[in-house]
C-alpha cells in the first residue's frame, strides 16, 4: 500500500478551494470535485473510455465470482487506492487503514460467489464493506484519538484568484485536522467527492442516500468544515 500518495493530485486542492470560497463568502463554484492527474476508478473517465472500462470491470467481477484469483487481484489493483483513501481519512493512521483495507478485500473475496449485480456497483459494494468496518471499529471501544504527522505539501498546487490569501494560510494539515472533526457521514461525503473524485451517484450508493440528499450533505459539510478552522482564517 502506497499511503495517500496515490490520491488524485487535485483532491485536497479542490477541497481547499471549496473551503476558501466559503471563507471569502464567494459562491461555491465547481462541486463536481474534478481533479487533475490520473483519474480515480471513482472519477468520471473520458467518454470514449467509459464503456471499455465498465466492460472490463464487469468481466473481471464475473471471473472473480467463479473463483478466478487473477481477476480478483486485478480488481484489487483497480479499487484498492480509492478504498484506502476512503478509510485513511476516517481513521487517520496508516497502519489501521491498511488493516481495514485488507479486511475489506478479504471479506469481499469471501463473499464474491454471492455478489449480485442487481442495482449494485462493485466499487460501491467495496466502499460499503469498508464503511461498515470503520463503524464497527469505532463501536468496538478500541478506537482512540489518533494523530498523524504525514506531510501532504507535495500535493499542493499554485492557485490564483481572490482566495489566494486564504489558501496560503489554509494548509493541508489544518484542513485534515478539521476534516476529522466533522460528523462521520459528512467526512465520508467529502472524502468520496473531493479526495476520491466520486460522482454524486456513486457517493449516494455508498451512503444510502438520494442524489439530492448527497448534494445537500456536501454543501453542509464544506460549510461546517470552514467553521472548524482557526479564527484567523474566518
Amino acid at each position: 500500500m502506497s499511503g495517500v500518495d496515490g490520491a488524485p493530485l487535485g483532491g485536497l486542492e479542490a477541497l481547499r478551494c471549496a473551503v476558501a470560497a466559503v471563507l471569502t463568502s464567494r459562491p461555491l463554484l465547481a462541486t463536481t470535485a474534478s481533479t487533475s492527474g490520473s483519474p480515480s476508478p471513482w472519477g468520471a473517465p473520458p467518454p470514449h473510455t467509459e464503456d471499455v472500462e465498465a466492460t472490463r470491470v464487469t468481466a473481471l467481477v464475473d471471473l472473480a465470482r467463479r473463483g478466478d484469483a487473477e481477476a480478483f487481484g486485478a480488481l484489487y489493483d483497480h479499487y484498492s487506492g480509492a478504498v484506502y483513501r476512503f478509510v485513511y481519512y476516517r481513521v487517520s493512521t496508516q497502519a489501521l487503514a491498511e488493516d481495514l483495507v485488507s479486511e475489506t478485500f478479504f471479506r469481499a473475496l469471501r463473499s464474491m460467489s454471492s455478489f449480485q449485480w442487481q442495482g449494485k456497483d462493485f466499487g460501491a459494494w467495496l466502499m460499503t464493506i469498508a464503511r461498515n468496518l470503520i463503524i464497527d471499529h469505532y463501536k468496538s471501544g478500541r478506537a482512540r484519538l489518533e494523530t498523524t504527522t504525514d506531510d501532504f505539501t507535495g500535493h499542493e498546487g499554485v492557485t490564483e484568484g481572490p482566495e489566494d490569501e486564504v489558501l496560503a494560510g489554509l494548509t493541508n494539515d489544518l484542513l485534515r485536522t478539521a476534516l476529522t472533526r466533522l460528523p462521520a457521514e459528512q467526512q465520508e461525503c467529502l472524502v468520496m467527492r473531493f479526495l476520491n473524485g466520486s460522482s454524486i451517484a456513486e457517493t449516494a450508493k455508498v451512503l444510502g442516500r438520494s442524489d439530492g440528499a448527497v448534494k445537500q450533505l456536501q454543501f453542509r459539510a464544506v460549510r461546517n468544515l470552514a467553521k472548524l478552522l482557526p479564527e484567523g482564517l474566518r
